[in-house]
């Protein structure tokens, strides 16, 4: 065989290469959006379980001192004894800090008007009340 022959069968052509971009694009372009609403709806999921987490505290709080924290006091009562709080045994929650929700912002606690039944909850992915999907508020 002559070195200046050029071999037509070695490698991919420039067409087959092409023909599997496309393929794959396509299967990215399905495949993506189902895992990104996974993602989603285990981000609220985990916000789920973190509220139920802090309404525990906030039960264990209630039984040491006999009424949720303010709304001044906040859920950082669970933390860290209001002031005068002499039957605070805490802190309530594990390792001694809040938990952020799964978008990086704080939770939310308000008290009720009769000072029962608390509210803790997540404003969801945009920070905003209300919303639909990622952005619905949880809690």
């Amino acid at each position: 065989m002559n070195q200046n022959t050029y071999r037509h069968d070695a490698g991919f052509s420039l067409m087959e290469l092409l023909v599997a971009l496309v393929i794959l694009a396509l299967i990215v372009g399905l495949v993506a959006p189902q895992v990104l609403g996974y993602l989603g709806r285990a981000r609220t999921d985990s916000a789920k379980v973190q509220i139920d987490h802090l309404k525990s505290s906030l039960a264990l709080y209630l039984v040491d001192m006999g009424r949720y924290p303010s709304a001044s006091e906040g859920l950082e009562a669970l933390v860290k004894a209001p002031p005068g709080a002499t039957a605070w045994r805490g802190p309530y929650v594990e390792d001694g800090e809040l938990p952020a929700d799964p978008w990086g912002k704080a939770y939310q606690y308000e008290l009720g008007p009769d000072g029962a039944r608390p509210r803790v909850f997540s404003l969801g992915a945009d920070a905003a009340p209300g919303g639909e999907g990622e952005n619905q508020d949880v809690g």
